[in-house]
């Protein structure tokens, strides 16, 4: 999940539409990208936003036959008559548009979701100046991270339902939210602390084994049904991030930290929490079918997520350090503000960019992101990669675009049923 709660990209590379951008999640959506992306829901009003289910299942089928009803009106409002010269023009104004803001889309989500991934790995990593309480110089609390990420959250969220609805009143009470918003901060919580152990790229990849617990959530909360095709490239990425993470560079002792237990350990609860967090999404969403929508969910779990939040800080006595910390260093003051503006322009580049050229193009733009990201992070932080690691990931990017490909090709099939 990005720091706004919102799906990380890799979310939503488990099938054809895929679920919301978890919102508590660039990235968000990283992360973000934690969140998951969106598409209009064209059965309810004020053109409410539904999740999309990558992940398969019974909501699956309903929402590919939504997008299919979009493409069909489409394809009929540009059919109406022989093409005169005065359309012809239009048409062509509205074509070089629509490339103008693809390439809005393109940039945008780039820009945020890089610079996200970028100040994320900067405060984690990065040795300040120590401080009485923090003398190793290292920034002292991931759960402030999450925090600030929620609280920027929380205020885009309540604008944007505002506008939408005219009120901040939910069909479904507050603590209905509270298990997904619960595992949303640990999975953000989880992402954060890893990177003390783990490299980026490597956080990177293990995002993509993501689609091994979100298929066994979506088999025990929703009944989810997948195909042998789903359990094959599952098995290929998490082969790949084996790959990766179990190739060691020899330059020396400051790759070593990528395979300490701990991290791993970090990871698999961030993975296995944003499998749960989508899941439970889609549960409030089936539930409350026409009267919750992508705004509405951001608010409501972005509000029990920081509830969560304070009170982890409380209770692990981490302001001390945090208040002490940020004055010493108001530098990473500063990238936890880039981490949460960033994160909310990338959530709403998400909604814009799914509404408005689908999820396959989507989920094309955000595997390019973390693709440019490992090569950014290799470069700006020194990490070494050798041959097995670059294995590993074109094995997982290849199945991750295979997927992408084959899912494709099955949505066109169907529509030429």
């Amino acid at each position: 999940t990005d720091g706004a709660g919102t799906h990380d990209s890799f979310a939503w590379l488990s099938g054809s539409t895929s679920h919301p951008a978890q919102v508590g999640s660039p990235a968000a959506a990283n992360e973000v990208l934690s969140h998951p992306p969106l598409v209009p829901d064209f059965r309810g009003a004020r053109g409410a936003m539904q999740p999309m289910d990558i992940q398969g299942g019974g909501a699956a089928s309903r929402r590919d036959e939504e997008l299919d009803a979009m493409e069909n009106e489409r394809m009929l409002n540009t059919a109406d008559g022989p093409p005169s010269p005065t359309r012809r023009v239009a048409a062509q104004t509205t074509e070089a548009k629509g490339v103008a803001n693809l390439a809005l889309c393109f940039i945008g989500l780039q820009a945020s979701y890089l610079t996200w991934g970028i100040m994320q790995e900067k405060i984690m990593t990065t040795q300040f100046e120590p401080t009485p309480l923090v003398p190793d110089g290292i920034f002292p609390s991931a759960t402030f991270c999450v925090f600030s990420n929620r609280f920027l959250a929380i205020i885009v969220a309540t604008l944007l339902t505002l506008k939408t609805h005219g009120t901040m009143k939910l069909a479904a009470p507050l603590w209905y939210f509270s298990p997904c918003a619960l595992s949303n901060t640990i999975s953000s919580w989880g992402q954060y602390a890893a990177l003390k152990y783990v490299s980026f790229p490597l956080q990177v990849l293990f995002k993509s084994a993501k689609v091994i617990p979100v298929m066994l959530m979506g088999k025990v909360i929703n009944k989810a049904q997948y195909s042998v095709s789903d359990y094959l490239e599952a098995v290929v990425i998490t082969c790949g991030v084996a790959t990766f993470s179990l190739s060691k560079s020899s330059a020396g002792a400051a790759d070593q930290t990528e395979t300490k237990t701990f991290g791993f350990m970090m990871l698999t609860a961030y993975i296995c929490s944003d499998a749960f967090t989508s899941q439970w999404q889609d549960k409030i969403y089936k539930a409350y079918p026409k009267q919750i929508d992508s705004y509405q969910m951001m608010f409501g779990v972005n509000c029990s997520a920081i509830l969560f939040t304070i009170g982890a800080l409380v209770i692990s006595m981490e302001i001390p350090p945090v208040v002490e910390f940020l004055t010493y260093n108001p530098t990473a003051l500063l990238y936890n503000i880039i981490t949460a503006i960033t994160s909310a322009t990338g959530q709403l580049f998400i909604f814009y960019t799914i509404k408005s050229y689908g999820p396959v193009v989507f989920t094309i733009i955000m595997t390019t992101r973390q693709m440019i990201s490992m090569v950014l992070s290799t470069i700006l932080f020194g990490h070494a990669l050798t041959m097995g690691s670059c294995f590993g990931a074109a094995l997982v990017f290849g199945a991750v675009f295979y997927r992408i490909h084959r899912k494709r090709l099955e949505k066109r099939a169907r529509s030429a049923r």
